[in-house]
């Protein structure tokens, strides 16, 4: 298995929110979902509600291939969205 690489800029989302946590379920997902390591490019969004958040993939049209919930997060409200492709975790804007 080749490692998971995170750029910049996630690697600044990370430490902003303190959310290490979120690219190492994107990076897990890739190992241990089938459906996830299927698409060779995804896009990830964390939706943050009150003290929860819900963390998705899709493969980029909209169609939802991953789905986990987060009980319990101190991530901003605004959440976030990460891409992902080449065994690389990155922020839209930096593609």
């Amino acid at each position: 298995m080749r490692s998971i690489l995170f750029t910049d800029g996630a690697k600044y989302i990370a430490d902003a929110a303190g959310a290490y946590w979120l690219l190492d379920e994107i990076a897990f997902a890739q190992r241990g979902e089938r459906a996830v390591a299927a698409e060779e490019f995804q896009v990830w969004k964390l939706t943050v509600k009150d003290d929860s958040a819900t963390l998705s993939c899709d493969d980029g049209n909209g169609r939802i291939v991953f789905e986990k919930a987060i009980p319990l997060t101190d991530f901003p409200p605004e959440g976030v969205t990460l891409w992902f492709t080449n065994n690389t975790i990155y922020l839209a804007s930096e593609h």
